[in-house]
């Protein structure tokens, strides 16, 4: 059963996109629109374009064709740098930190100056030791706080890398895998984080292969293949596509 949706609660949009590697189209004139404060899933096998859709929602890679609509602004062009202006960040497969920094500092360069020197060198105010205790706690890295980012487990990695996404304080959030090579523990405390987001209205678009986690939290789901839109909708509705089931998940 379709629904008919106001364009308005659309937080962002792709238009025709397009991104090309060589003779291979990662992205192949790919139009879809994100619903305003869901939890929105994208799955496909290696190689459907996921993480370049991400990257180019992101502006890492630039496109080669199509509108990038953010909160109805359309865009040729992305930029990584302008990204926060236009309401949205990221993480990444690979985590990425300041290393040889604290995990404290890693939050207060996001909320201070959002460069590292100018930040560590800046007289932080009560808002912003406030604000960092709170995201540090949301994650559970507030025990690891003066512990250096480069001594922290994978598991904790990522969740200080979510915490500095949150530091942000955009309307949307692109998640790349962030539940990949977690321990069961760690995958329940990021599952909490997403929850806890969408209830604060926030707008979460995630890349994963656990369908067991894609059931349990997207709200809205595409699926790619070869950079193309096989199917989109409503997550139970979606999975029970044979054509979903035939191509992804198996009998």
């Amino acid at each position: 059963m379709s629904t008919q949706v106001d364009p308005r609660v659309y937080v962002l949009e792709t238009r025709e996109i397009s991104k090309n590697f060589g003779a291979v189209k990662a992205i192949d004139q790919l139009t879809m629109s994100i619903l305003r404060e869901w939890l929105t899933c994208i799955v496909g096998p290696n190689g459907s374009g996921k993480s370049t859709l991400i990257n180019l929602l992101s502006g890492m890679l630039p496109l080669d064709g199509g509108i990038v609509v953010i909160d109805n602004v359309g865009l040729r062009v992305v930029k990584a740098h302008d990204s926060p202006d236009h309401g949205i960040t990221r993480t990444f497969q690979e985590v990425r930190l300041f290393d040889q920094i604290s995990v404290w500092d890693n939050i207060m360069v996001v909320l201070t100056e959002r460069r590292v020197f100018p930040a560590l060198l800046e007289r932080t105010k009560p808002r912003h030791r406030d604000e960092a205790e709170r995201i540090l706690k949301s994650v559970g890295m507030w025990e690891k706080r003066d512990a250096m980012a480069q001594d922290l487990s994978y598991g904790q990695r990522k969740l200080l890398e979510i915490g500095r996404a949150i530091a942000m304080d955009v309307q949307i959030y692109l998640f790349d895998e962030p539940f990949a090579g977690l321990f069961p523990r760690m995958l329940e405390q990021v599952k909490s984080i997403l929850k806890d987001m969408r209830e604060q209205d926030r707008s979460i678009v995630f890349v994963s292969h656990n369908m067991d986690i894609v059931r349990e939290l997207a709200d809205h789901l595409f699926v790619l293949d070869s950079g193309a839109l096989l199917a989109v909708g409503e997550t139970d509705e979606v999975l029970s596509r044979s054509s979903v089931i035939d191509a992804y998940l198996g009998n």
